[in-house]
């Protein structure tokens, strides 16, 4: 039996495409932000967002922190930076209309994402799962909206953005 290029070429066509589609679905949905630094800023970064079932992971890094420090991480409601301040991103994604809190309790928005922590070279890693938000769709999705990286520590406490500060980094987190 001879070799046919158009016999070899039809079946893998057919079947290229379900076994991609498989795959997708195997892993959901993605979305990035490139964070880049408000005025007078220096902070930048980037990060993923892997949908996998009710769970997304987070992973990144931000660069230009001052050492050592912690930082307020909040996805907000805008997918807007073009403001040099920040603040054209809007307050706290807030779906649920809930109050201001720490990452992991409740209640807290579903904006509210663990402090940034700042090594010695001002670089702060992020690598966590999160129930609170989607990549997927629905009331949670956070494709379009901004990440910002604040001045100051989250006290916590005081409404509805926990005192950060200045924003010092501003993404639109955008699907792939």
């Amino acid at each position: 039996m001879a070799f046919s290029l158009r016999s070899f070429l039809v079946p893998f066509c057919i079947a290229a495409p379900v076994l991609l589609l498989g795959c997708a679905s195997a892993y959901g949905p993605e979305a990035n932000v490139a964070l880049r630094p408000t005025v007078g800023s220096e902070v930048s970064g980037n990060l993923r967002f892997f949908q996998r079932k009710d769970v997304v992971q987070v992973t990144g890094e931000v660069r230009g922190l001052a050492p050592n420090t912690e930082h307020g991480f909040h996805i907000h409601e805008i997918g807007n930076c073009t403001s040099g301040d920040g603040m054209s991103a809007g307050g706290h994604f807030n779906p649920d209309g809930g109050p201001h809190g720490k990452y992991g309790e409740r209640p807290s928005h579903a904006g509210d994402l663990p402090s940034l922590v700042a090594d010695a070279n001002g670089v702060a890693r992020i690598n966590f799962e999160t129930r609170t938000i989607s990549v997927k769709g629905g009331v949670a999705d956070i494709a379009g909206r901004g990440l910002i990286v604040h001045r100051d520590p989250d006290d916590y406490k005081t409404q509805p953005t926990g005192n950060s500060g200045p924003r010092l980094a501003c993404g639109v987190i955008a699907t792939i």
